[in-house]
């Protein structure tokens, strides 16, 4: 490992995680906090485990999904460190912006998924291993080069962000402009709405869990906050955007053309009517330098805290 130091109390992440990265952080949660829930919410196409974690007992749930895209792992960082700030300071008996964190604990339930996207994030940090049996499959779609470090896509080469059924078919027209034929290390959109693993299990678990009443999908970059305007809740919407727009002073901005298409935001809120929101963390080139982590996880720090309080 050497990525952190297990005796802290809060984890300080010195270099970009990978999937055992997380893994070894999700366990030291689970001998460390006994009020984590802990579960898996499937698996991923080369059989690793997507853990999920709970924040509370409150009957009003909201949802934070990191790392629909491999280069994006920071995003997996951001929200294990939430997870583990969360924690101590529910231990504590401390405040966030007058929010006692016991009382939100009680009144809310936050569910984190940290990497929904472990095999892709896996090529971006560490490539494609010898004994991968799609070695061959990627490479192709690489052009032949083994520097993966801007992959998007899942283990086959499906972006989960574009695997919802949510402007499915309008994307289809869209890569056939691309010449986007079949699996590419970004932008292929799969056969079919959830066609992956990946984000089937997440639908799934979303239809038959009951009501959530937010979701906030982590990618970087940008410094943006991206919703839409479909559902009757629109304005409801937009004002929930803003307001957590301006927690950790990022842009609220609606996206334009086939960026959307086929992502998880637009298929939470057509699917249930409730607020959904991407959040492009940091600014720069993906990936962003780790460097960068530290200030990104404290600019968006108290949206994380505080948007449970808004439902």
């Amino acid at each position: 490992m050497g990525n952190f130091d297990r005796g802290r109390r809060i984890l300080n992440f010195s270099e970009n995680i990978d999937y055992a990265d997380m893994k070894e952080v999700v366990s030291v949660f689970a001998e460390r906090y006994g009020e984590v829930g802990l579960t898996t919410l499937g698996t991923s196409i080369l059989g690793r485990e997507i853990p999920m974690l709970q924040l509370g007992n409150g009957r009003k749930k909201v949802i934070y999904i990191g790392a629909h895209h491999g280069m994006e792992g920071m995003t997996a960082a951001l929200l294990l460190r939430f997870v583990n700030e969360f924690c101590e300071l529910y231990r504590a008996g401390s405040v966030v912006d007058k929010v006692p964190i016991r009382a939100l604990f009680e009144a809310r339930s936050i569910y984190v998924v940290p990497m929904l996207n472990p095999d892709g994030v896996e090529y971006a940090v560490n490539g494609v291993s010898e004994d991968n049996p799609l070695r061959e499959r990627v490479l192709s779609m690489s052009g032949g080069s083994e520097n993966l470090r801007h992959w998007q896509a899942n283990a086959r080469g499906v972006d989960l962000n574009h695997n919802y059924d949510a402007g499915f078919a309008e994307y289809k027209a869209v890569e056939r402009e691309l010449d986007i034929l079949g699996g590419a290390p970004s932008r292929y959109s799969g056969e079919h709405p959830e066609s992956e693993p990946e984000v089937g299990y997440l639908c799934n678990f979303l239809r038959f869990s009951g009501d959530f009443e937010l979701a906030l999908s982590l990618h970087t970059q940008g410094e943006e906050i991206y919703y839409t305007s479909v559902g009757e809740g629109a304005s409801t919407h937009e004002r929930i955007g803003r307001y957590l727009a301006g927690l950790c002073e990022y842009r609220l901005a609606k996206p334009e053309g086939p960026a959307a298409f086929g992502g998880f935001t637009d298929w939470f809120i057509r699917e249930f009517g409730k607020p959904s929101f991407t959040v492009e963390c940091g600014k720069g080139t993906n990936p962003l330098p780790f460097s960068d982590f530290p200030m990104t996880y404290l600019r968006i720090r108290k949206m994380l805290f505080m948007a449970p309080m808004l439902i």
